[in-house]
């Protein structure tokens, strides 16, 4: 197998055709585990550093900072969370700007998968961009450690940033899909059925759109009753 070129820049990129097969997997695990949002933790951690439809370069950081964030993504890569974990903090620590910006995300989420929620949250809350993608997921990150520590409220508002954040058709209907399973969990009936009316009248193409109508009419029913 040949090797990996070595870039002198971090990307985080996603082809259409691997963005189509997450939003799969998303809409299968909600058919499987509707009353439980905490998988979905494990789901969009897979994803939200590898690649997301484009590049962004820390352009602003020397040399050395570069190299050791490299360094800790290349572990996070390989599913050696502990050694991320330390190197991050080693890189958000001694350097700023960008790199530490971007090792703060890394950070927040090695420790999510690591089920180390509030430090996840601290990191994940320190992280901000005004990328179209990628500060969305980094709230419904904090979203996810929220609901993994049985916060829904707090879930619910991260949730709600996420989808509010310069919304789109390819991940604000799987926001919309969380903040609804997150309602219901805190047993919040008439905002559950808004977060699913928003996704079958909104993005009723969307993947999300299935199961949406079939929990709309579960609740609908069950409120009825």
């Amino acid at each position: 197998m040949a090797k990996k070129e070595t870039k002198e820049t971090i990307e985080i990129i996603e082809s259409p055709e691997a963005l189509q097969q997450e939003l799969t997997k998303v809409t299968g695990f909600f058919e499987k585990n509707k009353t439980s949002v905490l998988g979905l933790g494990a789901i969009i951690v897979a994803l939200v550093v590898g690649t997301l439809g484009y590049k962004w370069y820390t352009q602003t950081q020397d040399e050395e900072g570069e190299k050791k964030l490299f360094k800790a993504v290349y572990a996070f890569e390989a599913d050696s969370l502990s050694k991320a974990t330390k190197e991050l903090n080693k890189v958000s620590d001694e350097f700023g700007g960008n790199t530490q910006n971007l090792a703060d995300l890394y950070q927040g989420i090695a420790l999510l998968k690591q089920g180390k929620f509030d430090q996840s949250i601290e990191k994940l809350k320190n992280f901000s961009s005004g990328d179209l993608l990628v500060q969305a997921r980094a709230y419904s990150l904090i979203g996810d450690a929220y609901v993994e520590k049985k916060s829904y409220g707090e879930a619910i508002d991260y949730y709600k940033k996420a989808a509010d954040y310069k919304p789109n058709k390819f991940f604000t209907p799987t926001y919309l899909l969380k903040l609804a399973t997150a309602y219901e969990a805190n047993k919040q009936g008439k905002e559950a059925l808004a977060a699913y009316t928003d996704i079958t009248e909104k993005f009723p193409e969307s993947a999300e759109a299935v199961p949406a109508k079939k929990y709309k009419a579960q609740l609908e029913s069950s409120i009825s009753e």
